[in-house]
């Protein structure tokens, strides 16, 4: 059949065809899960070699759950290009609730958790609601002045976080308090923690709410016009976003011990360190806030052991890393490797 113009089209070619089929299978909800499994199973090969070797599993406990908290923040910070810097007040809510309603009321931390997650999901979505009227810059200022708001509150606030003297949890190793004596399963709790938000990232990321979160990152005033209720899109996705990282709060509290507002509600450990590791490992990817965990955390704590006398410098070190990330892999690790796997497919 002629096209309008009166030439025909150009019969697609056999590199075409092979093109179109691998994008198709890519789509496909078992490729999409069958790459999130070899993932994990990577990330999860660490934990296997190093059973047995505490303080390696230590950090490694730190890895996960860093990483299982970037990936949370990457749902709304990378998917939907709104840069907080408040995800560390709801990481404080879901610690703090943990611990509260299990020392005074003796609730195990695993009812908590879900619960904690539902209501700073709910509490995020509606802070949100004014502070979404604002956009790029101000709309981060504005996340952080809460950020600094929260950490005040708490400070003052002693008979809920304890102040500045911070809370204590006892040590009764037990399951359903959620605290062990043994290193390797904490480190499996926040493995499976990983599982549990890069699971969800990647539904999100593949499901209606996902695309209208990329159309807004791309172009607010596009996305309206196209139907998208911009408002509403980012609140879901913040919800889902807070609730997680409250999940990972609580995990944090059973974990620590010992919760207080500069542990909690420090902006360059906390607050700051979510977008760090999903900007360093490659924002707005599934892969990406996993990858830059595995390279940030374990660097962070043998920088702070080797200069151990020097207060702030591994945040030096750390503020220069991101920098020259900036400069030379502006697309994070993740988006160098894609692209270098993409040349080598090319020049086969």
């Amino acid at each position: 059949m002629s096209s309008i113009s009166g030439i025909a089209p150009a019969a697609p070619t056999t590199l075409d065809l092979k093109l179109r089929h691998r994008a198709a299978i890519r789509g496909t909800p078992l490729y999409v899960a069958a790459r999130c499994a070899a993932g994990l199973l990577l990330a999860l090969l660490p934990f296997v070699a190093l059973i047995g070797d505490n303080y390696a599993l230590n950090i490694l406990a730190s890895v996960y759950l860093m990483a299982g908290l970037a990936s949370a923040w990457n749902i709304i910070g990378g998917f939907g290009g709104q840069l907080s810097l408040a995800h560390g007040v709801f990481f404080a809510a879901g610690a703090y609730a943990a611990a509260q309603l299990h020392l005074k009321f003796g609730l195990s931390p695993w009812l908590v958790a879900p619960l904690a997650a539902v209501g700073v999901g709910g509490l995020a979505m509606l802070i949100s609601w004014p502070t979404f009227r604002l956009r790029g810059p101000f709309f981060a200022i504005a996340t952080m002045a809460l950020n600094e708001v929260a950490a005040e509150l708490a400070n003052y606030c002693d008979r809920f976080t304890g102040g500045a003297r911070g809370i204590m949890i006892p040590f009764k190793p037990g399951f359903g308090h959620m605290i062990f004596a043994e290193r390797w399963k904490y480190c499996a709790l926040m493995f499976g923690f990983l599982v549990v938000t890069v699971a969800v990232a990647t539904a999100v990321r593949h499901s209606r709410l996902g695309y209208q979160l990329l159309a807004v990152r791309e172009d607010e005033d596009c996305a309206a016009a196209a139907g998208v209720d911009v408002l509403a899109v980012k609140l879901r996705g913040m919800g889902i976003s807070a609730a997680l990282t409250a999940i990972g709060g609580a995990l944090f509290a059973m974990f620590i011990r010992f919760l207080d507002p500069p542990t909690l509600l420090s902006l360059p450990d906390v607050g700051v360190k979510f977008a760090l590791l999903s900007l360093i490992g490659g924002i707005g990817t599934v892969s990406g806030p996993v990858l830059g965990a595995f390279l940030i955390v374990p660097a962070e704590n043998f920088i702070r052991a080797g200069l151990g006398g020097l207060p702030g410098a591994h945040l030096v070190v750390l503020g220069l890393l991101l920098m020259l990330a900036a400069l030379f892999f502006k697309r994070g690790v993740a988006g160098a490797a894609t692209s270098l796997w993409q040349r080598m497919r090319t020049r086969r």
